[in-house]
């Protein structure tokens, strides 16, 4: 007891205070999102998002380049197609854009990790994440396409399939289908906990994805429902899942808590768009210290019981952790 325990002993300067840290970000930590547009020479800054842009496949090498030599180890892919249909074909085309992406990525390196996002409202005319019927995503009619598209994806060099739709039975068809084409090694990041956030604005931007009519709520969960994610991640792990993931991470931070105390797969969280954007909207107007800022938020998702962080703010925190550590 105080006087003779004193906690502020071990806060007197900068090095003891790293010394004792119970949390500390690494590069090893975070994945890139990359969005991949349809055209030639674009490099196109999402109004919404700051300092984040679309790419057109072949301007991807100088990108791709960057991120290697500051030690980025993953990218999770995007695509924007020219064009768009009911059933999403350029998902799973031979030559979709996000396959045209990965071949060019390959021909760069062989060794950063490449994601596939296995969502289709990036791709389908009406911007819902499956097959439609009578105005209503059909949960087992979009499965075959999911699964399809993570073939293609996997077959041209995709390290880590990441289906995102929500959709029930998605885990399990794409493990299936990856390992009747065998393709047992490829490991599947579930979005296992999707909350129906309004964090996802600017992503709809980025990603022109948003829906023509009404909204996701019928398959992206309710964002005040805990036990239903915990159900969520348990059906993911049972299907085959390898990594599970919350999306959001902010607001969602018990979330990642509960899961982590609950289940010992790694865990990723989705820093997403919204999240991004008011920081930085904050720090453009001096409100706050921009990287002050972003290390304590991606601080607290590590710190959550994150063991993977997807984030818009990559590039730029590890930047900062390279100038500490050189």
């Amino acid at each position: 007891m105080f006087p003779n325990k004193r906690l502020r002993r071990l806060r007197g300067s900068s090095s003891l205070r790293d010394l004792v840290r119970e949390t500390q970000l690494s590069p090893d930590d975070f994945i890139f999102p990359i969005f991949i547009t349809h055209g030639k020479n674009i490099k196109r800054e999402i109004s919404p998002m700051p300092g984040i842009f679309q790419f057109s496949v072949d301007l991807l090498e100088e990108e791709i380049t960057e991120l290697l030599e500051i030690g980025i180890k993953g990218v999770l892919l995007f695509g924007i197609p020219s064009v768009k249909d009911e059933l999403g074909t350029d998902a799973y085309s031979d030559n979709g854009i996000i396959q045209q992406a990965i071949k060019k990525i390959r021909s760069v390196s062989q060794q950063l990790i490449i994601i596939s996002d296995i969502c289709l409202c990036e791709y389908t005319d009406h911007g819902h994440c499956g097959v439609l019927e009578n105005f209503t995503v059909d949960n087992d009619k979009t499965l075959s396409l999911l699964s399809e598209m993570a073939l293609s994806h996997a077959a041209v060099g995709s390290d880590i399939i990441a289906p995102s739709a929500m959709m029930d039975g998605q885990v399990k068809s794409i493990r299936s289908a990856l390992d009747n084409a065998n393709m047992h090694s490829t490991p599947i990041m579930s979005y296992s906990a999707k909350y129906a956030s309004s964090f996802y604005g600017p992503f709809r931007v980025a990603a022109e994805s948003e829906p023509k009519f009404g909204d996701r709520k019928s398959y992206q969960m309710d964002p005040g429902n805990i036990r239903e994610a915990m159900l969520e991640i348990s059906q993911d792990i049972e299907e085959g899942a390898d990594i599970v993931m919350i999306k959001p991470a902010l607001a969602f931070l018990d979330v990642i808590a509960k899961v982590r105390n609950t289940f010992d797969l790694p865990i990723a969280a989705f820093n997403t768009s919204g999240e991004y954007s008011m920081l930085k909207a904050a720090s453009q107007n001096n409100w706050i210290n921009g990287p002050n800022v972003m290390k304590e938020l991606l601080t607290s998702i590590k710190r959550s019981g994150s063991d993977l962080i997807i984030s818009y703010h990559s590039k730029e925190i590890i930047k900062l952790l390279n100038e500490k550590y050189s």
